[in-house]
């Protein structure tokens, strides 16, 4: 069996009145049991060089099955603060991941996945998905 173990930690001294120290852990399994996740697409990068929106996954290649517990991990690699990426789940916006910013999100598989570039020059982003 796989294990996976996925870890947030967020602080801040001067965010709140106190300072903020939230940590959080957990092992991504199968969906419905205790049984770890064995599937993965390897990491990987896609460069874009025009700002049209782009299908990064697509919710209709038969390793990925509808409804089941697969996680999506991006990473926007710029380093040039006002680039970002649109993350679009179908025709649902589900926010912005400026330079440096990633974000690992559950995805149902039952809609593409896809991405819009802020700039029309060479950007890009590094993604993997872990599911079942």
């Amino acid at each position: 069996m796989a294990t996976t173990t996925a870890t947030i930690t967020l602080s801040s001294t001067d965010l709140t009145s106190d300072a903020l120290s939230l940590s959080k852990t957990s092992t991504i399994t199968k969906a419905g049991t205790t049984t770890g996740l064995t599937q993965t697409s390897g990491v990987g990068r896609k460069t874009t060089a025009s700002s049209s929106q782009y299908t990064l996954l697509d919710a209709t290649e038969t390793q990925y099955t509808d409804d089941k517990a697969s996680k999506v991990y991006v990473l926007n690699t710029s380093t040039t603060a006002t680039e970002y990426f649109i993350i679009t789940i179908g025709t649902q916006v589900v926010g912005r991941i400026y330079a440096g910013d990633w974000a690992f999100i559950p995805w149902a598989s039952t809609a593409d996945f896809k991405i819009t570039p802020s700039e029309p020059t060479e950007m890009t982003l590094e993604y993997a998905v872990i599911y079942e």
